[in-house]
C-alpha cells in the first residue's frame, strides 16, 4: 500500500488492478491492470504566427477540423500549445500544430490542402517548421507558392528559408521546407462513472492537465470521444464501429459487458505524440486529474491483445511515471 497527499492505493492481488481511494472524499475506484495499444504514424508539427492570438487561433482551428480520426477523416490533427512571441521566429504570438497520417504521402497532402485553405487565407498569418533538425524533408512552401502565379519570390528572413506570396492583404510567408517524422498514435484510457457529469468534469481535468505536457496532442472535440470504437463490426461491412463493451446502455444486453453495475457514463480521451515517453507522461497526468473527481468508478483501457499496434503501455507505468 502507498500514499500520496490525495489518495491511498493499494493493489489487488488476484487481478493486479489498483484500488484508489480519495483522501477528500472517501470515494473508492480502481485503476484496471490493463494496457493500451499503439502504432506508429507519420507527423508533421508547424507553428502558425498571426498578429495576435485570435487570428492564430482562428486559423489553427480551421487547420484541424475533420481532423479526429484516421478511421473516416483525412488526417489526425491537433493544437499542441500557444507559443509566446518571443519564442516564434518572426516575433508574433503562435500556435503549434500537428497533423499524422498512416502515409506520409497523404499526410503531405493534409497538410499543402489545410496551409493552403485555412492559413494563407486568414488575416495576418505565417507558418514556420517546427522540426528543423529533421533529415527527411516536406518541400511544402515551394508547393503552396505556386498560388503566387509568377509572382512569388523565394527569400530568407528570421533565420529561415521562406516563400513570399502576394495576397490581397500584403504577403503570405510560408517556410519553404517542413519535417516529417515517425509519432506514436491512439494512446487512451477510458473514464467510466457514475453519471455523465462526473464522467465529463473527469474527463474536462484530464485535458487540462495532458495540454501542460510537451509533445502530444489530442485529436478529438475538446479532447474527449464519447464514442470509442472496436476494429470491424459483427453486422454490417465497417472497418469500426461502436465498442458494445463499453455502451452502458448495453451492459445487461451483451455478453461480457465491461461496464459494472454503477457506471453509466464512459468517456474516452485519445493522445498522439511525437514518441511512447510523451504519451506516457500524458497519460500519467490524465488519469491523475481523472481520479480525482467523486463517482468516477474505473480507469480502464480498451485494446485487442496486442494486434492493434506495437506498442503497448500499462496504465499503471503511466501513473508512476508521474510519482503514484
Amino acid at each position: 500500500m502507498s500514499q500520496s497527499r490525495q489518495f491511498e492505493f493499494s493493489e489487488d492481488r488476484e487481478t493486479g488492478n489498483l484500488v484508489v481511494k480519495q483522501f477528500s472524499t472517501g470515494n473508492v475506484l480502481t485503476v484496471v491492470n490493463t494496457f493500451t495499444e499503439m502504432f506508429p504514424m507519420w507527423y508533421m508539427r508547424f507553428l502558425v504566427t498571426a498578429e495576435n492570438y485570435k487570428w492564430a487561433l482562428n486559423s489553427a482551428r480551421a487547420v484541424v477540423g475533420f481532423g479526429t480520426s484516421i478511421i473516416m477523416s483525412p488526417a489526425e490533427c491537433g493544437i499542441e500549445a500557444l507559443v509566446p512571441a518571443d519564442k516564434t521566429p518572426d516575433g508574433r504570438p503562435g500556435i503549434l500544430i500537428q497533423i499524422y497520417h498512416s502515409d506520409r504521402f497523404l499526410l503531405k497532402a493534409q497538410f499543402l490542402s489545410r496551409i493552403g485553405q485555412c492559413v494563407l487565407t486568414c488575416p495576418t498569418t505565417a507558418v514556420f517548421d517546427s522540426l528543423t533538425k529533421t533529415k527527411r524533408r516536406v518541400k511544402a512552401g515551394k508547393s503552396l507558392a505556386y498560388f503566387g502565379d509568377g509572382f512569388q519570390t523565394r527569400d530568407r528572413v528570421f533565420d529561415r528559408d521562406v516563400w513570399r506570396i502576394p495576397v490581397m492583404e500584403g504577403e503570405f510567408i510560408i517556410e519553404e521546407s517542413f519535417g516529417i517524422m515517425k509519432g506514436v498514435a491512439g494512446g487512451m484510457f477510458l473514464i467510466l462513472a457514475e453519471n455523465w457529469k462526473s464522467g465529463l468534469e473527469a474527463a474536462e481535468r484530464a485535458v487540462r492537465a495532458i495540454r501542460k505536457v510537451k509533445g502530444v496532442v489530442m485529436p478529438f472535440p475538446g479532447g474527449i470521444c464519447r464514442s470509442g470504437s472496436k476494429v470491424g463490426s459483427m453486422k454490417y461491412k465497417l472497418k469500426a464501429s461502436t465498442n458494445h463493451f463499453f455502451c452502458p446502455t448495453l451492459k445487461r444486453v451483451v455478453e461480457k459487458s465491461m461496464i459494472p453495475e454503477n457506471v453509466n457514463s464512459v468517456y474516452e480521451i485519445v493522445i498522439n505524440g511525437v514518441n511512447l515517453d510523451s504519451i506516457k507522461k500524458a497519460l500519467g497526468v490524465g488519469i491523475k486529474a481523472a481520479i480525482e473527481v467523486p463517482g468516477v468508478v474505473q480507469i480502464t483501457s480498451a485494446n485487442y491483445g496486442g494486434k492493434l499496434g506495437p506498442y503497448n503501455l500499462y496504465l499503471k507505468e503511466a501513473l508512476a511515471s508521474v510519482g503514484l
